[in-house]
């Protein structure tokens, strides 16, 4: 019998509610946007959910402008793998803004891979807010 394809949907992208990865419960969009105001603790990010996929490995990847690190250095992608908890899964993707938040204005592209598969990939633009004086 062949392998049912897993099927994934992006449920939604955009500034979320703040994230508490120590809890099961995901973050609530706020607004569907790929712009985002450059704010110290802004949540953005994505939540893809995946049917039929149990046990398979998803690897995820955030590529940030070229922030530097304490050093100077630029920071790599900050990446990992998660593994498909079930057959009807809610994964979220996403980052947080930081200080100083002058280096992190730019493009942040968030992708996912499933069995080396391309199966999400949203760019954010975090851009600098006119300041009101």
């Amino acid at each position: 019998m062949a392998k049912t394809k897993p099927v994934i949907t992006m449920q939604s992208f955009g500034i979320y509610t703040k994230w508490d990865s120590s809890s099961k419960a995901l973050p609530q969009i706020q607004a569907f946007t790929t712009k985002v105001p450059a704010q110290l603790d802004v949540e953005f990010g994505f939540i893809i959910n995946i049917k039929k996929a149990k046990g398979e490995k998803l690897h995820y990847c955030i590529y940030h402008p070229d922030i530097p690190d304490a050093d100077g250095e630029v920071m790599p992608p900050f990446d990992g793998f998660e593994y498909v908890k079930d057959n009807d899964w809610h994964f979220y993707l996403g980052d947080t803004l930081w200080e100083p938040i002058s280096n992190k204005i730019g493009d942040w592209r968030m992708t996912i891979e499933l069995n080396g598969k391309l199966i999400a990939d949203k760019t954010f633009s975090v851009f600098e807010q006119e300041s009101m004086s």
